[in-house]
């Protein structure tokens, strides 16, 4: 078992450079699946979901060529297999890309449902409404989506939520289909315009990518391109807020700042000084942090994926603050954690209710998904004490070698491996034996 060991109460200071984005990444490597070439992806991150992308490309046969920690080349024209390995593509959720470049190159797919954090009903309803629109047949059976075509057309597609998940994969299908495809209601984040951009690359004809009206019109065939992923706004975010819970003054590199704009204005109410720059971000405290409320919304609204480590920065400020999640019913699972690090936070459905105490105590925790992970990093870096934290595989889904960039700034934190509690007890009974 590993863990992140923190010795709280040390300032962030220096600079840290931002990797790429995650949410992009799971879903760009997927669609070189839809060239009839060779890609080159530059900027991705070494985080574990995008290694759990890569194998599965292999192991359906594409020849996957590391050229440097951050860049890849991918020749998935060999792949001629529609069905993703089970085992494999349960590990993780953005899983579900691989059925619309699927079923846009071979007109079929095979894929589990997906796994990844246990933040509530993930439904796929729309991502199989949209493929339904196009001209594909589906059966969902033991955990298993397939999806069968003769032959895919443009069609007008209204989604009857904002999902990012079904906007991406109506995206990939459409790109080959004959004709026109209009997705209304479409998701608007970043890593939306990403994808599109990257397709475009490769000889896609879309508009519109980040509004909620996206038209796709069909090609016949896609090329190779090298493209490199977006910064991650979320890992930006994530060390804005730490730095501004260790009262810190960090330079943040690599960065989109328009992407950040939602997380930028409510750290500036809660008292954060913010400088922003071409291509990077400084975060400073100088004086106390005050409440505010968020409620967290789809693009270009406040993030949820920040809601959990702008909760931990409001239990440090002056206060009662509101949080309201507007987007997974189980985003405040990590609340129990916080509790026992002395954070003062009632949860009423939808809503928490903190009361900044304006201290936290290290205290042994557990990482219940990726971004509470990334909450309670944040909480034992500002805490007073010892923090270990566990199961930080959740964290390793989505953070590139966050502890030695958060070394770097100055923080005390390691990652130590322990014997896994239950083979320490069997191997205690056999000695005693």
């Amino acid at each position: 078992m590993d863990k992140f060991i923190i010795k709280g109460g040390r300032r962030l200071v220096g600079e840290v450079e931002i990797s790429g984005a995650k949410n992009a990444a799971v879903a760009i490597i997927p669609a070189v699946i839809l060239s009839d070439e060779p890609c080159v992806l530059e900027n991705v991150p070494a985080i574990s979901d995008v290694n759990i992308s890569m194998r599965i490309l292999r192991e359906m046969g594409a020849e996957v060529t590391p050229l440097s920690a951050t860049s890849y080349r991918i020749d998935a024209t060999k792949i001629e297999k529609c069905c993703v390995p089970y085992e494999t593509a349960r590990k993780m959720r953005a899983s579900y890309y691989f059925l619309g470049a699927l079923l846009g190159k071979f007109g079929k797919a095979r894929v589990s449902m997906p796994g990844g954090c246990p933040l509530g009903d993930r439904p796929i309803d729309q991502h199989l409404k949209a493929f339904a629109a196009l001209g594909a047949e589906y059966k969902v059976d033991q955990g298993m989506i397939d999806l069968t075509s003769e032959k895919l057309t443009g069609n007008q597609i209204f989604l009857d939520v904002v999902s990012v998940g079904a906007t991406m994969n109506a995206m990939l299908a459409a790109v080959k289909a004959e004709g026109l495809t209009i997705l209304e209601n479409a998701a608007k984040e970043p890593h939306i315009v990403d994808l599109a951009n990257f397709l475009n690359s490769m000889g896609a004809n879309i508009m519109g990518a980040g509004t909620d009206v996206i038209k796709i019109r069909g090609v016949k065939s896609l090329r190779g391109a090298t493209y490199a992923v977006i910064p991650d706004q979320i890992e930006a975010g994530t060390f804005m807020v730490a730095a501004a819970a260790t009262n810190g003054n960090v330079l943040i590199k690599n960065v989109i700042p328009k992407h950040l704009e939602s997380i930028t204005k409510k750290l500036e109410k809660i008292g954060v000084n913010i400088e922003q720059f071409d291509d990077s971000i400084r975060v400073s405290v100088d004086g106390p942090l005050v409440k505010t409320s968020i409620k967290t919304t789809p693009h270009p609204g406040f993030p949820t994926d920040m809601q959990p480590q702008i909760a931990t920065l409001l239990t440090l400020a002056e206060g009662t603050s509101i949080v309201t999640e507007g987007v997974w019913e189980q985003r405040f699972r990590y609340v129990d954690e916080l509790r026992r690090m002395g954070a003062d936070i009632s949860v009423d459905g939808k809503v928490a209710v903190i009361e900044g105490t304006g201290k936290l105590m290290g205290a042994p925790v557990k990482a219940c998904d990726l971004r509470a992970g990334a909450a309670l990093i944040i909480a034992g870096l500002a805490a007073n004490g010892i923090t270990e934290i566990e199961d930080i595989f959740h964290i390793e889904r989505g953070y590139d070698c966050m502890e030695g960039k958060l070394r770097a700034l100055g923080a005390d934190i390691e990652k130590k491996s322990f014997p896994d509690e239950a083979v320490a007890s069997e191997k205690k009974k056999a000695i005693t034996a």
